[in-house]
């Protein structure tokens, strides 16, 4: 790596950390738009924070035993029960639902890259989310960055990543998925459960994280938790073979799954080693997998010249940091998703891999005993939310844009500048944006889904 500036060249001969934190470089984003790009030429090597004529470096604390995990996060989906805060250009990730200063994509990047570090996540969305994910997550360099042109579900999605990211760090690797919208409470036992779902997923299961069923929800998939594997994988003493994935149950049903302490929630986290998940699809999906195959491999032929153009500016002694961004070099990548994603079989993973492996017993668990909230309508932004009076209204946004007066348990989102004044209105949802006003019961958030059905069948997809 002879064409590396003098600034990694340093870092990279500095001394390791002490002992008991792993770390990881990574550069803060104000340092030149590219350092994320030329970060990757430096990556698992322990140094630290050294300065810089333009910014400084930063080192980012890594949990032990993650080296050969990889985190992707699928950002796709519009939230559509989330209407009309969430749109298509703007799904619910991309908001601070918690008014907490930090965007839900955000928020589960922080968590990831604490527990695998900075450089081992990456992002797949679709193109017309790659500038939002930019601005966003500046700290992710454009490898991080998996872009698709067409929505082709979550089995897509994960499987080009994991392809992308074998060929690059090796097939034993092991890769994750974690939604951008998910919310997490108790992060020191999330931390846990995906150490023991790593462990587990080294020895050659595909691995979910089950949660905890608080209430007989039908708005969840559930997971039947079968024989311990603790003997088995004794690092992970909480694993369990999977015995079924059940769908959304009806509410008899769920209270019976609630009842017999054998049933958690199918949160749609998934680790396993790469190899294993491609291998298995080759098998049973092969026209997908070879379709994955050779989108990353174009990818791959990106990287290289990626590579070339750094080092041929480093020969006329320029600076590859201002002359060469990796971000520009998509021309192999394009050619074959233009070739093959249009072909790809729209399916979730659930139904491609976890549920056909589970029959196989191939598909372990590890209970998840930590908040979880997939925020999937106003009910649980409420929830989420702190009470604003002694009667119970929530608001997302400005408090001062609201005006209530005998009113309780309505959720208000101001999103237009206007005020919001409710007078006698007790269980309302409320959410006022630039182009489009939502008033429904609270009891009713779930259908907002098929209002936004309503919406396109009528010829308003301007607002969707």
């Amino acid at each position: 790596m002879t064409f590396l500036c003098g600034f990694l060249t340093k870092v990279m001969q500095c001394a390791p950390m002490r002992d008991d934190s792993l770390c990881r470089i990574d550069i803060y984003h104000d340092c030149t738009q590219h350092w994320p790009d030329c970060v990757q030429f430096v990556r698992n090597r322990p140094a630290y924070p050294y300065p810089c004529a333009t910014g400084t470096a930063k080192i980012i604390p890594m949990t032990n035993g993650f080296d050969d995990f990889y985190a992707i996060i699928p950002a796709g989906g519009t939230g559509t029960r989330l209407w009309p805060l969430s749109r298509e250009r703007r799904p619910k990730f991309f908001y601070d639902l918690l008014g907490q200063g930090r965007t839900l994509i955000q928020s589960t990047y922080d968590r990831l890259a604490q527990i695998c570090g900075m450089d081992h996540v990456c992002v797949s969305t679709g193109d017309c989310h790659v500038d939002t994910v930019r601005e966003q997550l500046p700290e992710i360099g454009a490898d991080q960055i998996f872009a698709e042109p067409a929505p082709r579900d979550s089995t897509a999605a994960i499987a080009l990543a994991t392809a992308v990211l074998a060929r690059r760090n090796g097939g034993d690797i092991v890769v994750g998925s974690f939604a951008a919208d998910h919310v997490i409470r108790g992060k020191i036992a999330f931390i846990e459960a995906v150490r023991q779902a790593v462990e587990t997923a080294r020895a050659g299961y595909v691995t979910t994280i089950g949660i905890a069923a608080s209430r007989p929800s039908t708005a969840f998939g559930y997971i039947h938790e079968g024989p311990s594997l603790a003997e088995q994988i004794p690092n992970a003493p909480s694993a369990c073979i999977v015995e079924r994935f059940v769908e959304k149950p009806n509410a008899a049903t769920a209270q019976a799954y609630l009842s017999t302490g054998e049933y958690r929630w199918n949160a749609g986290m998934f680790v396993m080693r790469a190899d294993v998940l491609l291998d298995h699809l080759h098998a049973h999906k092969p026209q997908l997998a070879r379709a994955i195959d050779a989108i990353a491999d174009a990818i791959i032929d990106d990287d290289r010249a990626f590579e070339r153009a750094c080092t041929e500016a480093h020969e006329r002694g320029e600076n590859q940091l201002e002359t060469v961004a990796r971000a520009d070099f998509h021309e192999h990548r394009d050619e074959a998703m233009h070739a093959h994603w249009p072909s790809i079989e729209k399916i979730a993973f659930d139904y491609a891999v976890a549920e056909p492996l589970s029959v196989e017993g191939g598909v372990a668990m590890i209970p998840g005993d930590f908040g979880w909230d997939d925020v999937g309508d106003f009910n649980s932004v409420a929830a989420l939310l702190p009470s604003v009076n002694e009667r119970n209204i929530k608001v997302l946004g400005n408090v001062d844009d609201v005006a209530y007066l005998d009113s309780a348990g309505d959720v208000v989102v101001p999103n237009s500048g206007r005020t919001i004044a409710l007078l006698g209105v007790n269980d309302m949802v409320v959410v006022d944006t630039s182009d489009a006003l939502l008033i429904a019961p609270r009891a009713r958030s779930q259908e907002v889904k098929a209002m936004v059905k309503h919406l396109a069948d009528s010829g308003h997809e301007n607002l969707l």
